[in-house]
Formats: structure tokens, C-alpha cells, sequence
């Protein structure tokens, strides 16, 4: 059977975060994503990213207190997002991050929804795991 819809892409990814400000100086400043609105009422931040959402929820607000303690090295929210970016520079990229006191991996061949392209790794201020990912290569 045919399923009724088709998938076009990642609409959004929702991050629990133990720090709200902490974690928006990072996707803001250091990935340069934009903070398009904000619901401080209820603890949600929306942040876009390319044509995709990143939305960073604080552990002690409304939306985030149901899911329990924060992220931290025993536990994270998952394992890592991917955001396809451009031009991929793995020594600027890596240069940037380093800039701003973040982690960077060695740039490496990984696979992903486009095919194989040079990735990065890097860590968010919770710990969770962000790749930044290059055009696809083969």
C-alpha cells in the first residue's frame, strides 16, 4: 500500500537544553542560524536553519520539564543533527568553531542524504552532537 504523503525534508529538530541563552549564543553566533521567534512563556525558541527549524526547549520550562534531567555525559537528547552547509571549508570551518570555543572533529568522508561528502563534527553547550556536512563528493 501506497503511503498517503511523501517526505520533502526535515521541517524541524526540538533540542532540550539546560541553558536557553547559553545554547542560543551558540546556534545563533557561532552556527549563525536566526532566532525567528520566540515563546519565552512556554520556553520555545525557534531558530532557522537553512530551510529546516532548530528549536531549543530549556529543561526547567514548560515543554522541557516533562522530559526529565537535562543532557549531559551519561545521557543525551540523541545522537547528533546534520546540517548541510555551504561552501564546505574544513580548515575555515574548523578555524570558526575553534574561534568560538567550540570542538572541532577532523573533516571526514560520511554519508548522508545527498551521498558522500566531507563532515565535521562539533558539540552544542549540552553536549549534543552537531555535523556539519559538505556537498556530496561521489
Amino acid at each position: 500500500m501506497a503511503a498517503a504523503f511523501e517526505f520533502l525534508g526535515l521541517d524541524h529538530v526540538v533540542l532540550r537544553v539546560a541553558d536557553a541563552d547559553r545554547s542560543l549564543t551558540f546556534y545563533r553566533d557561532v552556527l549563525g542560524c536566526d532566532l525567528v521567534k520566540a515563546r519565552e512563556d512556554i520556553g520555545l525558541y525557534h531558530l532557522k536553519a537553512g530551510r529546516s527549524m532548530i528549536d531549543l526547549v530549556p529543561v526547567d520550562g514548560e515543554l522541557g520539564r516533562p522530559g526529565g534531567a537535562a543532557p549531559g555525559e551519561e545521557g543525551r537528547n540523541m545522537d547528533h543533527v546534520c546540517l548541510r552547509i555551504e561552501p564546505f571549508d574544513a580548515e575555515a570551518v574548523t578555524a570558526h568553531l575553534k574561534a568560538h570555543g567550540a570542538e572541532a572533529s577532523d573533516a571526514v568522508s560520511r554519508f548522508g542524504a545527498e551521498g558522500t561528502g566531507m563532515s565535521i563534527y562539533t558539540k552544542d553547550p549540552d553536549g549534543n552532537v552537531v555535523e556539519l556536512k559538505g556537498p556530496a563528493i561521489d
